[in-house]
């Protein structure tokens, strides 16, 4: 709805809905999803900094990461994003055939390199072993990030990041299952950087896309 009345037509969602219904278009039901997360480790543990306030005043403030699983025609995926909280914009992803340690911090690598942050930026994950592990401690370390992590069992401690995996899979993953790996690659480009942060609206931003949600809050400011 939001998006037709940004396209110039004014419809409610009544009408929307009825429409839909005429065409035979139903909305896709997200799925519950088994967990990524191996927190039975003896890598130390960070405490939970933002304590489920999930809102910013500026970007790079708070980060969010993640990682989820994506089938393919070829096998399974993993996916690692690094969300900005204040527009909800995936600033770092990195997609792999394992769940190395490699895949979080080349995501993590992609935020730093495009996002520049000072220090005293919060990033926040789950105690999962690749965000707990000396290897990725001492990336945020290098960079004057401080880590901070969910508590254990609870996954609603990291609710924004998995909101955005629900949405990413309801209106891709049927796609994906008849994809190669590296077309699946091809696709997450296109749908992370050219349609999620440049076009989709999000009703956190006031129905405006992260990049269209960032330049006017710092246009005013």
């Amino acid at each position: 709805m939001y998006q037709l009345r940004k396209e110039g037509l004014e419809i409610g969602r009544y009408r929307v809905r009825r429409l839909m219904r005429l065409a035979g278009i139903a909305v896709k039901k997200r799925r519950r999803y088994k967990a990524t997360t191996n927190s039975k480790h003896r890598y130390p543990v960070s405490g939970n900094l933002i304590a489920g306030h999930f809102q910013t005043d500026g970007p790079n403030m708070v980060w969010v990461a993640d990682i989820t699983y994506l089938k393919t025609r070829e096998g399974w995926l993993y996916l690692a994003v690094v969300m900005d909280l204040y527009s909800r914009k995936i600033v770092g992803w990195s997609l792999a055939n394992n769940m190395r340690v490699a895949m979080v911090t080349d995501a993590l690598l992609m935020a730093i390199g495009r996002r520049q942050p000072g220090p005293g930026l919060i990033h926040h994950s789950d105690r999962g072993s690749q965000y707990a592990c000396f290897e990725y401690r001492g990336l945020l370390q290098t960079n004057s990030i401080v880590s901070s992590m969910s508590r254990s069992g609870h996954c609603l401690d990291n609710a924004v990041a998995e909101r955005f995996f629900g949405t990413l899979k309801t209106e891709c993953q049927y796609n994906w299952r008849d994809m190669t790996e590296t077309e699946v690659h091809c696709d997450l480009v296109d749908y992370i950087e050219m349609f999620y942060n440049s076009d989709r609206l999000h009703s956190y931003n006031g129905y405006l896309s992260p990049n269209d949600y960032e330049k006017r809050e710092l246009t005013l400011v």
